[in-house]
Protein backbone atom coordinates (compact mmCIF):
# COMPACT_ATOMS: atom_id res chain seq x y z
CA UNK A 1 0.00 0.00 0.00
CA UNK A 2 1.10 3.52 -0.78
CA UNK A 3 0.55 4.62 2.79
CA UNK A 4 1.33 8.32 2.32
CA UNK A 5 -0.56 8.53 -0.94
CA UNK A 6 -3.65 7.01 0.68
CA UNK A 7 -3.26 9.37 3.65
CA UNK A 8 -3.14 12.38 1.35
CA UNK A 9 -6.16 11.07 -0.57
CA UNK A 10 -8.16 10.86 2.66
CA UNK A 11 -6.96 14.23 3.94
CA UNK A 12 -8.16 15.85 0.71
CA UNK A 13 -11.63 14.56 1.58
CA UNK A 14 -11.64 16.15 5.05
CA UNK A 15 -11.54 12.83 6.89
CA UNK A 16 -10.41 13.07 10.50
CA UNK A 17 -6.94 11.93 11.53
CA UNK A 18 -8.35 9.21 13.78
CA UNK A 19 -10.46 7.86 10.89
CA UNK A 20 -7.44 8.03 8.56
CA UNK A 21 -5.37 5.92 10.96
CA UNK A 22 -8.20 3.41 11.19
CA UNK A 23 -8.55 3.28 7.40
CA UNK A 24 -4.82 2.62 6.97
CA UNK A 25 -4.88 -0.08 9.66
CA UNK A 26 -7.83 -1.87 8.00
CA UNK A 27 -6.16 -1.84 4.57
CA UNK A 28 -2.90 -3.16 6.05
CA UNK A 29 -4.87 -5.99 7.71
CA UNK A 30 -6.52 -6.75 4.38
CA UNK A 31 -3.22 -6.86 2.52
CA UNK A 32 -1.67 -9.13 5.18
CA UNK A 33 -4.68 -11.42 4.87
CA UNK A 34 -4.27 -11.54 1.10
CA UNK A 35 -0.58 -12.36 1.33
CA UNK A 36 -1.09 -15.03 4.00
CA UNK A 37 -3.86 -16.62 1.94
CA UNK A 38 -1.47 -17.06 -0.99
CA UNK A 39 2.15 -16.59 0.15
CA UNK A 40 3.52 -17.80 -3.19
CA UNK A 41 1.69 -15.06 -5.04
CA UNK A 42 3.71 -11.97 -5.84
CA UNK A 43 2.38 -8.80 -4.23
CA UNK A 44 -0.54 -7.46 -6.24
CA UNK A 45 -3.67 -5.43 -5.87
CA UNK A 46 -6.17 -7.71 -4.09
CA UNK A 47 -9.16 -8.76 -6.20
CA UNK A 48 -12.86 -9.25 -5.50
CA UNK A 49 -12.53 -12.90 -4.49
CA UNK A 50 -9.88 -12.01 -1.92
CA UNK A 51 -12.19 -9.29 -0.60
CA UNK A 52 -15.04 -11.78 -0.19
CA UNK A 53 -12.75 -14.14 1.73
CA UNK A 54 -11.60 -11.28 3.96
CA UNK A 55 -15.21 -10.26 4.56
CA UNK A 56 -16.08 -13.81 5.61
CA UNK A 57 -13.13 -13.61 8.03
CA UNK A 58 -14.45 -10.31 9.45
CA UNK A 59 -17.94 -11.77 9.89
CA UNK A 60 -16.57 -14.84 11.65
CA UNK A 61 -14.47 -12.68 14.00
CA UNK A 62 -17.32 -10.27 14.69
CA UNK A 63 -15.35 -7.46 13.09
CA UNK A 64 -17.74 -6.77 10.19
CA UNK A 65 -18.21 -3.11 11.05
CA UNK A 66 -19.38 -0.59 8.48
CA UNK A 67 -16.29 1.62 8.93
CA UNK A 68 -14.01 -1.26 7.95
CA UNK A 69 -15.83 -1.74 4.66
CA UNK A 70 -15.86 2.01 4.09
CA UNK A 71 -12.07 2.04 4.47
CA UNK A 72 -11.72 -0.73 1.90
CA UNK A 73 -14.08 1.02 -0.53
CA UNK A 74 -12.11 4.25 -0.28
CA UNK A 75 -8.88 2.36 -0.77
CA UNK A 76 -10.31 0.75 -3.89
CA UNK A 77 -11.08 4.20 -5.31
CA UNK A 78 -7.63 5.53 -4.36
CA UNK A 79 -5.84 2.53 -5.89
CA UNK A 80 -8.07 2.70 -8.99
CA UNK A 81 -8.97 -0.90 -8.31
CA UNK A 82 -12.55 -0.93 -9.61
CA UNK A 83 -13.00 -4.65 -8.94
CA UNK A 84 -12.19 -4.17 -5.27
CA UNK A 85 -14.31 -1.03 -4.95
CA UNK A 86 -17.38 -2.60 -6.59
CA UNK A 87 -17.03 -5.76 -4.51
CA UNK A 88 -17.04 -3.72 -1.29
CA UNK A 89 -20.03 -1.62 -2.35
CA UNK A 90 -21.99 -4.75 -3.22
CA UNK A 91 -21.35 -6.08 0.29
CA UNK A 92 -22.66 -2.99 2.08
CA UNK A 93 -25.29 -1.52 -0.26
CA UNK A 94 -28.75 -1.88 1.26
CA UNK A 95 -27.42 -4.11 4.02
CA UNK A 96 -29.91 -2.63 6.49
CA UNK A 97 -33.04 -3.67 4.55
CA UNK A 98 -34.04 -6.91 6.28
CA UNK A 99 -33.24 -5.57 9.75
CA UNK A 100 -35.47 -2.59 9.00
CA UNK A 101 -38.19 -4.91 7.69
CA UNK A 102 -37.99 -6.85 10.96
CA UNK A 103 -38.36 -3.63 12.97
CA UNK A 104 -41.16 -2.14 10.84
CA UNK A 105 -43.11 -5.37 10.83
CA UNK A 106 -43.08 -5.46 14.62
CA UNK A 107 -44.15 -1.81 14.87
CA UNK A 108 -46.96 -2.01 12.31
CA UNK A 109 -48.25 -5.59 12.49
CA UNK A 110 -47.18 -6.55 15.98
CA UNK A 111 -44.40 -8.59 17.50
CA UNK A 112 -46.25 -11.91 17.26
CA UNK A 113 -46.72 -11.49 13.51
CA UNK A 114 -43.08 -10.43 13.16
CA UNK A 115 -41.93 -13.49 15.06
CA UNK A 116 -43.99 -15.81 12.84
CA UNK A 117 -42.55 -14.24 9.68
CA UNK A 118 -38.96 -14.39 10.93
CA UNK A 119 -39.20 -17.74 12.75
CA UNK A 120 -35.92 -19.64 12.28
CA UNK A 121 -34.68 -16.93 9.91
CA UNK A 122 -31.15 -15.65 10.41
CA UNK A 123 -30.79 -12.19 8.90
CA UNK A 124 -27.55 -12.19 6.89
CA UNK A 125 -25.02 -9.94 8.65
CA UNK A 126 -23.19 -6.98 7.11
CA UNK A 127 -20.58 -8.29 4.70
CA UNK A 128 -22.69 -11.16 3.35
CA UNK A 129 -22.45 -11.57 -0.46
CA UNK A 130 -25.64 -11.04 -2.48
CA UNK A 131 -25.65 -14.66 -3.63
CA UNK A 132 -26.38 -15.66 -0.02
CA UNK A 133 -29.32 -13.27 0.49
CA UNK A 134 -32.09 -13.93 -2.03
CA UNK A 135 -33.25 -17.22 -0.52
CA UNK A 136 -33.81 -15.53 2.84
CA UNK A 137 -35.76 -12.73 1.14
CA UNK A 138 -37.93 -15.25 -0.68
CA UNK A 139 -38.79 -17.02 2.59
CA UNK A 140 -39.56 -13.81 4.45
CA UNK A 141 -41.71 -12.39 1.65
CA UNK A 142 -43.73 -15.61 1.25
CA UNK A 143 -44.53 -15.56 4.97
CA UNK A 144 -45.14 -11.80 5.06
CA UNK A 145 -47.75 -11.93 2.31
CA UNK A 146 -49.41 -14.87 4.05
CA UNK A 147 -49.51 -13.14 7.44
CA UNK A 148 -50.63 -9.59 6.56
CA UNK A 149 -53.03 -8.08 4.02
CA UNK A 150 -51.85 -6.26 0.91
CA UNK A 151 -52.45 -2.79 2.36
CA UNK A 152 -50.37 -3.53 5.47
CA UNK A 153 -47.64 -5.08 3.34
CA UNK A 154 -47.55 -1.95 1.18
CA UNK A 155 -47.41 0.27 4.27
CA UNK A 156 -44.42 -1.64 5.62
CA UNK A 157 -42.44 -1.69 2.40
CA UNK A 158 -43.32 1.54 0.57
CA UNK A 159 -41.68 3.75 3.16
CA UNK A 160 -38.45 2.09 1.94
CA UNK A 161 -36.30 -0.25 4.01
CA UNK A 162 -33.23 1.89 3.42
CA UNK A 163 -31.70 4.54 5.68
CA UNK A 164 -32.40 7.76 3.76
CA UNK A 165 -31.53 11.15 5.21
CA UNK A 166 -33.40 14.30 4.16
CA UNK A 167 -30.10 16.13 3.81
CA UNK A 168 -29.09 13.85 0.94
CA UNK A 169 -31.85 15.37 -1.19
CA UNK A 170 -31.68 18.98 -0.02
CA UNK A 171 -29.79 20.06 -3.15
CA UNK A 172 -32.59 18.69 -5.31
CA UNK A 173 -35.13 20.77 -3.40
CA UNK A 174 -32.97 23.87 -3.90
CA UNK A 175 -32.86 23.23 -7.65
CA UNK A 176 -36.62 22.66 -7.75
CA UNK A 177 -37.26 25.99 -6.00
CA UNK A 178 -35.11 27.74 -8.63
CA UNK A 179 -37.37 26.45 -11.43
CA UNK A 180 -40.62 28.01 -12.63
CA UNK A 181 -42.54 24.74 -12.63
CA UNK A 182 -42.27 21.05 -11.95
CA UNK A 183 -41.95 20.34 -15.67
CA UNK A 184 -39.10 22.84 -15.91
CA UNK A 185 -37.42 21.08 -13.00
CA UNK A 186 -37.82 17.69 -14.70
CA UNK A 187 -36.23 19.05 -17.87
CA UNK A 188 -33.29 20.43 -15.92
CA UNK A 189 -32.95 17.23 -13.92
CA UNK A 190 -32.70 15.19 -17.11
CA UNK A 191 -30.11 17.51 -18.62
CA UNK A 192 -27.98 17.42 -15.48
CA UNK A 193 -28.18 13.62 -15.21
CA UNK A 194 -27.03 13.15 -18.80
CA UNK A 195 -24.26 15.69 -18.24
CA UNK A 196 -23.14 13.74 -15.15
CA UNK A 197 -23.03 10.51 -17.15
CA UNK A 198 -21.02 12.22 -19.89
CA UNK A 199 -18.51 13.49 -17.31
CA UNK A 200 -18.16 9.99 -15.83
CA UNK A 201 -17.67 8.53 -19.32
CA UNK A 202 -15.00 11.11 -20.14
CA UNK A 203 -13.17 10.59 -16.83
CA UNK A 204 -13.32 6.81 -17.12
CA UNK A 205 -14.77 6.60 -13.62
CA UNK A 206 -17.86 4.77 -12.34
CA UNK A 207 -21.50 5.67 -11.90
CA UNK A 208 -22.12 3.95 -8.58
CA UNK A 209 -20.66 0.56 -9.60
CA UNK A 210 -20.72 0.69 -13.40
CA UNK A 211 -18.77 2.24 -16.26
CA UNK A 212 -20.65 4.51 -18.65
CA UNK A 213 -20.47 4.29 -22.44
CA UNK A 214 -21.94 6.26 -25.34
CA UNK A 215 -24.52 3.54 -25.79
CA UNK A 216 -25.61 3.80 -22.16
CA UNK A 217 -25.97 7.58 -22.41
CA UNK A 218 -28.08 7.26 -25.55
CA UNK A 219 -30.26 4.68 -23.81
CA UNK A 220 -30.85 7.06 -20.90
CA UNK A 221 -31.60 9.94 -23.27
CA UNK A 222 -34.18 7.85 -25.10
CA UNK A 223 -35.95 6.83 -21.87
CA UNK A 224 -37.11 9.97 -20.03
CA UNK A 225 -38.53 7.84 -17.21
CA UNK A 226 -34.89 7.09 -16.38
CA UNK A 227 -33.39 10.47 -17.20
CA UNK A 228 -35.82 12.64 -15.25
CA UNK A 229 -39.27 11.10 -14.87
CA UNK A 230 -42.45 11.48 -16.91
CA UNK A 231 -45.44 13.33 -15.46
CA UNK A 232 -48.94 12.28 -16.44
CA UNK A 233 -51.33 14.55 -14.58
CA UNK A 234 -50.55 14.17 -10.90
CA UNK A 235 -48.61 10.94 -11.30
CA UNK A 236 -44.88 10.95 -11.93
CA UNK A 237 -43.42 7.78 -13.44
CA UNK A 238 -39.76 7.01 -12.79
CA UNK A 239 -37.55 4.06 -13.72
CA UNK A 240 -34.04 3.11 -12.70
CA UNK A 241 -31.03 3.10 -14.95
CA UNK A 242 -29.97 -0.58 -15.24
CA UNK A 243 -27.57 -1.66 -12.52
CA UNK A 244 -25.10 -2.79 -15.18
CA UNK A 245 -26.42 -0.89 -18.17
CA UNK A 246 -23.92 -1.91 -20.86
CA UNK A 247 -24.25 -5.59 -19.97
CA UNK A 248 -28.04 -5.13 -19.97
CA UNK A 249 -27.95 -3.63 -23.45
CA UNK A 250 -25.63 -6.35 -24.78
CA UNK A 251 -27.51 -9.31 -23.29
CA UNK A 252 -30.00 -11.27 -25.42
CA UNK A 253 -31.22 -13.75 -22.79
CA UNK A 254 -34.26 -12.04 -21.26
CA UNK A 255 -33.81 -13.60 -17.81
CA UNK A 256 -30.16 -12.56 -17.55
CA UNK A 257 -31.06 -9.16 -18.98
CA UNK A 258 -33.40 -8.65 -16.03
CA UNK A 259 -30.58 -9.74 -13.72
CA UNK A 260 -28.33 -6.99 -15.12
CA UNK A 261 -31.13 -4.48 -14.63
CA UNK A 262 -31.88 -5.23 -10.96
CA UNK A 263 -30.30 -3.01 -8.30
CA UNK A 264 -31.46 -4.86 -5.20
CA UNK A 265 -28.83 -7.01 -3.46
CA UNK A 266 -31.59 -8.86 -1.60
CA UNK A 267 -33.24 -10.27 -4.74
CA UNK A 268 -30.88 -9.82 -7.72
CA UNK A 269 -29.27 -13.26 -7.60
CA UNK A 270 -32.66 -14.98 -7.80
CA UNK A 271 -32.86 -13.76 -11.39
CA UNK A 272 -29.56 -15.41 -12.31
CA UNK A 273 -29.74 -18.54 -10.17
CA UNK A 274 -33.42 -19.26 -10.77
CA UNK A 275 -33.51 -21.42 -7.62
CA UNK A 276 -36.25 -19.42 -5.86
CA UNK A 277 -38.81 -16.83 -6.87
CA UNK A 278 -38.92 -13.64 -4.81
CA UNK A 279 -42.25 -11.83 -4.72
CA UNK A 280 -42.24 -8.58 -6.71
CA UNK A 281 -44.06 -7.03 -3.75
CA UNK A 282 -40.61 -6.55 -2.25
CA UNK A 283 -40.00 -3.92 -4.95
CA UNK A 284 -42.41 -1.59 -3.14
CA UNK A 285 -39.29 -0.80 -1.09
CA UNK A 286 -37.74 0.69 -4.24
CA UNK A 287 -40.89 2.75 -4.80
CA UNK A 288 -40.28 4.21 -1.36
CA UNK A 289 -36.66 4.92 -2.31
CA UNK A 290 -37.81 6.94 -5.35
CA UNK A 291 -40.53 8.63 -3.33
CA UNK A 292 -38.13 9.91 -0.67
CA UNK A 293 -36.44 12.48 -2.91
CA UNK A 294 -39.82 13.92 -3.91
CA UNK A 295 -41.00 14.10 -0.32
CA UNK A 296 -37.99 16.31 0.41
CA UNK A 297 -38.40 18.32 -2.81
CA UNK A 298 -42.09 19.01 -2.15
CA UNK A 299 -41.75 19.10 1.64
CA UNK A 300 -44.63 16.71 2.36
CA UNK A 301 -45.37 12.98 2.60
CA UNK A 302 -46.38 11.21 -0.61
CA UNK A 303 -47.67 7.87 -1.82
CA UNK A 304 -45.89 5.67 -4.36
CA UNK A 305 -46.05 2.15 -5.70
CA UNK A 306 -44.24 -0.22 -8.01
CA UNK A 307 -46.04 -0.64 -11.36
CA UNK A 308 -43.49 -2.76 -13.24
CA UNK A 309 -40.71 -5.00 -11.95
CA UNK A 310 -38.15 -7.37 -13.39
CA UNK A 311 -39.17 -9.82 -10.66
CA UNK A 312 -42.54 -10.24 -12.35
CA UNK A 313 -41.09 -10.50 -15.86
CA UNK A 314 -41.14 -6.85 -16.91
CA UNK A 315 -38.09 -5.47 -18.78
CA UNK A 316 -37.46 -2.80 -16.13
CA UNK A 317 -38.60 -1.47 -12.76
CA UNK A 318 -41.02 1.45 -12.96
CA UNK A 319 -42.62 3.38 -10.13
CA UNK A 320 -45.58 5.75 -9.79
CA UNK A 321 -45.25 8.69 -7.41
CA UNK A 322 -48.49 10.48 -6.60
CA UNK A 323 -48.00 14.24 -6.58
CA UNK A 324 -50.19 16.66 -4.61
CA UNK A 325 -52.86 18.67 -6.37
CA UNK A 326 -51.65 21.94 -7.85
CA UNK A 327 -47.95 21.13 -7.76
Amino acid sequence: MDREGFRNYLQDRDISESAIEHHISVVEQFERFAQEADPQQAPRSPDAETLLAFSAHLVKQGLNEYDRYLALARYGRFAQNDDLYVAVIELIDGSEALENLYAKLGQIAGEQTRDRVFHDVTIPPLGTPSRQKHQVTATVMERLEREVDAQTCHEILSGSLRYLEDDWFAGQRDTYLECDSLDAYLERKGQEFVAELERIRDEGSLFFTQPITDQVIEFVRSHPEIAQGVREGNILYEAKIPYMAQAYLDETDEQIKRYYYCHCPWVRESLREGDVSVSATFCQCSAGFHKKAWEVILDQPLQAEMVESVLQGDPWCKFAIHLPEGV
